[in-house]
C-alpha cells in the first residue's frame, strides 16, 4: 500500500524532529566541555596565584573550607594549599607627596 501524503510528512516530520534534537544534544554537549575547561583552567590560575600570592592562598583555603558538597570536600581531605610565597612589597622609591 503506497504512502499517504500525510504519511509522508509525518515521517519528515520526525526524521526534522530527530535532527533537530541530535543538535541540541550536540550543542548541549559542546557548552559542558567547554564549561569543564573553563573551571580547570580557573582552577589551574588559581593555584598558581595562590603559590604566589599569600591572600590568594588564604582565599583558596576558604574556598575549600567552605564547598557546600560533603563529597567536594572530601577530594581535598589529603591536599595541602601550596605554600604562598609574600607579596614582594613595592618598591620605595623616590618622596612625591611632598612630604620630608
Amino acid at each position: 500500500m503506497a504512502e499517504t501524503e500525510l504519511e509522508r510528512a509525518e515521517k519528515r516530520y520526525a526524521q526534522a524532529k530527530a535532527r533537530l534534537q541530535a543538535l541540541k544534544n550536540r550543542e548541549a554537549t559542546r557548552q559542558r566541555k567547554l564549561d569543564t575547561r573553563r573551571k580547570v583552567i580557573l582552577g589551574g590560575a588559581l593555584l598558581d596565584l595562590a603559590e604566589r600570592d599569600s591572600s590568594a592562598a588564604a582565599m583558596l583555603d576558604r574556598l575549600i573550607r567552605n564547598l557546600a558538597r560533603e563529597q567536594d570536600r572530601k577530594a581535598f581531605v589529603d591536599w595541602a594549599a601550596p605554600p604562598a610565597t609574600p607579596s614582594p612589597a613595592p618598591a620605595s622609591g623616590p618622596n612625591t607627596d611632598g612630604s620630608d
